[in-house]
């Protein structure tokens, strides 16, 4: 199972947010969107960061209220791993758990094209699994 297997299923929508919007818009960003993180591009239209609400917690207990006046580049992880569609799910839990992501962007060409979460690909993984299981049962059964 690959990246794009996952995308074609959940669909390529990215929730981003521009580096100079606030730290308040994109918590009612991610409030509305009932998401996790976005995705923080850069002027020129290329990934420059990715924000998650593990990133705003830290930044209102380091700056306090003010914190949410201040531009979301200010606290986004700026050195952000992402993954291409041929990336299989095993590699992407390795990079996920490899460098403690929760979200992976999908990028080729430069270009963003989706993203991927541990949810995603955790849910991947069960159903390899089972379907693994079944065909094993399958196997015996018919052996």
């Amino acid at each position: 199972m690959t990246v794009k297997a996952i995308l074609d299923t959940k669909g390529r929508d990215v929730v981003t947010i521009a580096s100079e919007k606030t730290l308040r818009e994109a918590v009612e960003l991610l409030t509305e969107r009932r998401i996790g993180a976005v995705v923080v591009m850069d002027g020129a239209g290329r990934i420059g960061g990715i924000l998650s609400e593990r990133d705003i917690v830290r930044a209102l207990a380091r700056e306090g209220a003010a914190a949410l006046d201040m531009a979301t580049s200010a606290f986004m992880t700026a050195k952000v791993k992402t993954c291409r569609e041929s990336h299989t799910v095993n590699e992407v839990m390795q990079i996920m758990t490899q460098s403690r992501f929760r979200h992976l962007p999908v990028e080729e060409s430069g270009q963003l094209v989706g993203i991927v979460s541990i949810g995603d690909v955790v849910k991947r993984r069960i159903e390899e699994v089972e379907r693994e299981a079944e065909e094993i049962r399958t196997y015996i059964a018919t052996a």
